[in-house]
């Protein structure tokens, strides 16, 4: 039994200590120019939804999704959020932001989060992934409607499109 016990011991200990050593010895690439190893995407990526879902709010949009709430929305991220994530029939190809992981450029690929989710990501930002947190410059109200717009990025009303098309700066 104390061979067994001695044995699990060994089997967490260097697995632990091999990594904090490869960390600690500066073998881990943290360069924003390169792409990561498939293991950390995985790892990170799965890390960061499964901490989005478990704490964004489960809640309803406080703000209805109307024409009029669409383009407040779409004008708060042009202003706010567009300059990463691209604007909408402008896509930046291969001359958007460099980071990784990758900035998602939303109106290209839209998203699979939920409208609390986009509420909280923008208002708490990610760690280690230049998406800062905006809560304490836009209230809630601001957050709420931009995540209305992110949302339906990719299926807004004519009219909204219209609109924002008049807001949207120039491309180069």
């Amino acid at each position: 039994m104390k061979r067994f016990l001695l044995g699990v011991l060994v089997g967490i200990a260097v697995p632990v200590l091999g990594t904090v050593s490869y960390l600690e010895l500066g073998m881990a690439e943290v360069r924003a120019d390169i792409p990561p190893g498939r293991w950390e995407n995985y790892l990170m990526n799965n890390g960061v939804h499964a901490s989005v879902r478990r704490r964004a709010p489960p809640l309803p949009n406080p703000v209805l999704p109307t024409d009029e709430n669409l383009i407040a929305g779409g004008k708060i991220y042009l202003e706010a959020c567009a300059g990463c994530h691209g604007t909408p029939g402008k896509p930046f190809g291969s001359k958007g932001p460099i980071l990784y992981p990758p900035i998602p450029e939303l109106p290209v690929i839209g998203t699979a989060l939920s409208e609390a989710q986009i509420f909280w990501v923008a208002k708490h930002g990610i760690r280690r992934s230049g998406m800062f947190a905006n809560e304490a410059w836009a209230s809630d109200e601001k957050l709420w409607t931009v995540a209305a717009y992110v949302k339906r990025v990719n299926s807004l009303p004519p009219a909204v499109q219209v609109a924002l098309e008049k807001l949207a700066p120039a491309q180069p």
